[in-house]
């Protein structure tokens, strides 16, 4: 491994490695077979100690806020991971149980448990509980960010401009991909049978999962291969226009990361050195990606590993709490329930349009997110009332909601990773957005025409 890696594994008891059938990897946040750092140290391990690898992944119908349209994404990237695990003689075992469960179930047969790490408050409970339960030596490796998170950062960073550097230093020694190890003790067969992850939908049905919302296959099918067929896409058709339209939800020429991102589907690593070693692309294109796939990206990161109330409105900075208390008594018109939003029924067309590509897809234009964001803002009896809301609708709609990147997103809606700007009602010096920027800096009638004819 590269002497880098030491800085992404991380032993998490005292406990020595002991005589097992097994090295076991307890696979939940990097839910994928290749770039996976977690996987690759796990196999040099049992190479070690002559044993084979063994994956888990534990499946709860009661993961927090999850519902059938993120287990059906999670399911079918799963069954591909599955598929190319066997590829590799890795058994990767779905179990029905909580996940630290599921971890110290199978984790009584191992040598060695390994694991992968997770950044919001039950990711980091469920790892310390396994740590704290397990009857072997636990060892977290972080496999999913690209500059460890403690390395970028010893603090909860102000905006991007403040870790922006701090990246940057770091960049050349951690931008890179684990080295794929054979593993020398296959397993065909495992005497512990998992879930059949061959048909996801009978699957959720027999988990008692209602289809609500519905699954979205139609517009973003999970899996690494599905992501590389859309980054492809990207690469070859939009990248070059990124820098002058990645504000431009008119014209979506944008990747679509986001929801495999979420769930580990693939490395964001990967992703990034695509980008980067591409050798007739636009350099501004290639340096604005880059900053959104790092810098932005890892910006989310570093708000929920030290902010322990990430979801909550006390997070937010105390001048955005400050401007909005000074004009939270300020006259709203309209006002919309959370039915009317949820039903896309406003008087503006075009947060109508983002509300519905949302419900239909999974998925919004990063820039509608903002606007989509702002007017909840504007139209909710207070500040507190908005964060509920935003909250709700982006954790049940959004494919990556539950995310780093989500919980930043909305509070920068409140003022987070932000300035202060001019004062107006309701806002005070939060950020405000209108419609007639979008009508200003894009063509925003024909994304609201595009997103209609997905009624039809």
């Amino acid at each position: 491994m590269h002497k880098t890696d030491a800085a992404r594994i991380r032993k998490l008891n005292g406990l020595p490695v002991q005589k097992g059938a097994c090295v076991l990897y307890w696979m939940q946040q990097s839910q994928r077979a290749e770039n996976n750092l977690a996987l690759e140290f796990a196999v040099s391990r049992a190479n070690d100690l002559g044993l084979p690898v063994v994956v888990v992944f534990g499946l709860t119908a009661n993961y927090p806020e999850a519902n059938y349209r993120h287990y059906l994404f999670m399911l079918e990237g799963l069954a591909e991971t599955q598929k190319h695990c066997r590829e590799r003689g890795i058994p990767l075992v779905v179990l029905e149980n909580s996940p630290p469960l599921a971890a110290l179930e199978l984790g009584g047969k191992a040598a060695l448990i390994v694991m992968d790490k997770g950044y919001l408050r039950h990711q980091k409970a469920w790892r310390a509980q396994v740590a704290a339960q397990a009857s072997c030596m636990v060892v977290q490796v972080e496999t999913d960010v690209i500059v460890p998170v403690n390395i970028a950062s010893q603090k909860a960073e102000w905006a991007a401009r403040t870790i922006r550097p701090k990246i940057t230093r770091e960049l050349d020694n951690f931008l890179r991909l684990p080295e794929k190890i054979a593993l020398k003790n296959k397993l065909r067969d495992f005497d512990v049978q998992g879930l059949d992850l061959s048909d996801p939908q009978p699957l959720l049905k027999s988990l008692g999962m209602e289809e609500n919302p519905s699954g979205v296959s139609a517009f973003f099918k999970g899996g690494a291969s599905s992501a590389q067929k859309r980054m492809d896409a990207f690469i070859q058709k939009s990248l070059d226009n990124y820098s002058r339209h990645h504000n431009r939800p008119d014209l979506a020429d944008v990747s679509g990361m986001g929801p495999y991102l979420h769930f580990g589907q693939v490395s964001a690593a990967a992703l990034a050195l695509q980008v980067k070693n591409l050798k007739d692309a636009d350099p501004e294109a290639q340096a604005a990606y880059l900053e959104q796939i790092i810098v932005r990206r890892e910006l989310a990161m570093n708000f929920v590993h030290f902010t322990p109330n990430y979801d909550q409105y006390a997070c937010l900075p105390n001048w955005a709490q400050k401007t909005l208390k000074e004009h939270a008594q300020d006259p709203r018109d309209p006002l919309y329930t959370l039915e009317q939003l949820e039903a896309c029924k406003t008087h503006d067309p075009y947060w109508n349009a983002a509300m519905r590509e949302m419900v239909a897809t999974g998925y919004m234009h990063n820039h509608m997110r903002m606007y989509w964001g702002k007017k909840i803002l504007e139209w909710s009896p207070s500040p507190q009332k908005a964060w509920d809301v935003l909250l709700y609708l982006n954790n049940k709609y959004f494919l990556d909601g539950r995310d780093p990147n989500s919980y930043a997103g909305v509070g920068w809606i409140f003022g987070l990773h932000d300035r202060g700007w001019s004062r107006r009602p309701i806002f005070g010096t939060v950020r405000y957005m209108a419609a007639s920027g979008l009508e200003r800096k894009c063509k925003i009638k024909d994304y609201a025409a595009r997103i209609e004819s997905l009624r039809a």
